[in-house]
């Protein structure tokens, strides 16, 4: 009698590890998976950051930006942060900017020829003012992969 109770509680504990080991596959794969999409996004943003940081920090390019007319908002970017946007892309992305006030959802699709059939990365970075003068605007950045 006690021969039967000790083979049910074995059968139990296999059955248990054979659902830890089934689990423990999936989560490998499915992990998988996730890093090497992860990689090509996080490898898009860490350049957006890096063009917007360094458009952020230009005086010139900062002035350009709040010189746009509140009534011309949401506007393509001035013509030096264009020309910083095409120095500062990397060769395997397509980027586009746009300058928008900060209360605004900014979307390039109006403005842009975005494809539509690639995945777009964006990414933004406040403006807020100079010594004299008080206009805040967003500049938003959206690339996408060649």
């Amino acid at each position: 009698m006690m021969r039967k109770n000790k083979r049910g509680w074995i059968k139990i504990i296999e059955a248990f590890i054979a659902i830890l080991l089934i689990a423990g596959v999936l989560l490998v794969v499915i992990d998988k998976g996730y890093i090497s999409k992860g990689g090509v996004g996080k490898k898009i943003y860490e350049a957006e950051l890096s063009i917007l940081r360094e458009i952020e920090l230009d005086d010139k390019l900062r002035s350009e930006i709040l010189e746009i007319d509140e009534d011309k908002l949401p506007k393509k970017g001035p013509p030096g942060v264009v020309l910083k946007l095409d120095i500062r892309t990397p060769d395997y992305l397509e980027c586009v900017s746009m300058v928008c006030a900060t209360d605004v959802i900014c979307l390039a699709d109006v403005y842009h020829n975005i494809p539509l059939d690639k995945d777009v990365y964006s990414k933004a970075v406040p403006i807020f003012a100079e010594l004299d003068k008080y206009s805040p605007r967003q500049l938003k950045l959206f690339c996408w992969t060649d």
